[in-house]
């Protein structure tokens, strides 16, 4: 049965990405520099990333994560305006809000992006996502890109099909054909590594997947094998979730100059650990935590991660993480620190409510 009961209907969802929306709003917010190439990001003094660009800046082959330095190296004239996360999360309740007014099946996958059950509802999911465009470009002067399909993962694929300002829709009897020249990085969850291996297994579009057998992919992938096999093929039982809960809750810093010394690192894990419990009470005061955990990313850029079970993490649980990770180095400097926690769902926390029953 569909969310809401259309268990007679295909699923109608609808991904809305917006386009390059950190740097819309700053566009928006400073007309006069319409048409030049601008990003939103570090500045490049330090050891900045651009975190989104528009598209005057991407032809010159700048993207998001790339250091602020090498963007300049590329793009000369890049204007880089700091990050705003107040105002553009208030932008993106706005576009929630619109969303709210055609579904409740609402999934906010981040502050750009969305899917939307949009199921039963009469008109096309083309007028659908037309409308919904629309509105979102009336009421805030931001356009946004939508893909319309029977399923998330084709969904999502779609609304990349004709950005900006574009939307694309899969039809059911569409999608075995969709699928065979369709690129297996286009498949959720599948990073440059899957890809590769996937590669030298003769498997570079989900038309060449589809011929590697269940057993096969299970064995080189695990579970996620099994997933592939079903993706690949364009099926996607996913629901929508309206209140998916977050599962974890970090903060890190990338310094300007490497730390070379274990003190130099406790030093700044002071501050992380101060940044993340105000973020833990102002944002979830409720939430049990299971784990604590700290990143340690070396001047190599290799990174680990230390764990350990933590209802009540310390700041000395998170020195002794600390000294774990950083160990790991074998005397290599440290460019980034992160401290963070893992949280308990709803599943653990109502087998703890059992057990304390017995």
């Amino acid at each position: 049965m569909q969310p809401g009961g259309e268990n007679l209907q295909p699923r109608k969802i609808i991904h809305v990405d917006m386009d390059c929306f950190y740097a819309a709003i700053e566009l928006r917010e400073h007309p006069e520099l319409a048409g030049k190439a601008i990003a939103v990001g570090g500045q490049p003094g330090g050891r900045g990333v651009l975190t989104t660009c528009n598209y005057e800046a991407r032809k010159f082959g700048c993207h998001s994560a790339m250091p602020s330095f090498k963007a300049l190296e590329r793009c000369p004239g890049l204007i880089i305006l700091p990050v705003r996360h107040d105002l553009y999360r208030s932008e993106s309740m706005k576009i929630r809000s619109i969303f709210a007014e055609f579904t409740s099946r609402v999934e906010p996958l981040s502050l750009d992006e969305a899917c939307l059950d949009l199921t039963g509802l009469k008109s096309s999911g083309s007028a659908l996502a037309k409308e919904i465009r629309f509105r979102i470009k009336k009421e805030t002067a931001l356009s946004g890109s939508a893909g319309i399909a029977p399923n998330k993962l084709l969904a999502k694929i779609a609304s990349d099909w004709n950005k900006p300002d574009g939307q694309f829709e899969i039809h059911e009897d569409e999608i075995p054909q969709f699928m065979q020249s369709l690129p297996v990085k286009k498949i959720w969850g599948v990073g440059d590594k899957t890809a590769e291996r996937l590669g030298l297994m003769g498997a570079t579009t989900c038309g060449e997947l589809q011929k590697i057998g269940l057993v096969d992919l299970h064995r080189a992938f695990g579970q996620f094998g099994s997933l592939l096999f079903q993706l690949c093929r364009g099926i996607d039982d996913r629901s929508v979730t309206p209140n998916r809960q977050r599962k974890s809750l970090s903060v890190e810093r990338t310094f300007p100059s490497d730390l070379v010394t274990l003190t130099e690192g406790t030093a700044e894990l002071e501050k992380l650990i101060n940044e993340l419990t105000g973020e833990l009470s102002a944002k979830h005061p409720e939430r049990a935590v299971r784990t604590a955990f700290v990143k340690v990313k070396f001047t190599d850029f290799q990174q680990t991660t230390a764990e350990c079970s933590a209802e009540a993490p310390s700041p000395g649980i998170f020195e002794g993480l600390l000294e774990e990770g950083w160990s790991r180095g074998k005397g290599k400097s440290v460019r980034l620190i992160g401290v963070g926690v893992r949280f308990k769902d709803q599943e653990s926390l109502d087998e703890d409510a059992q057990l304390e029953l017995f």
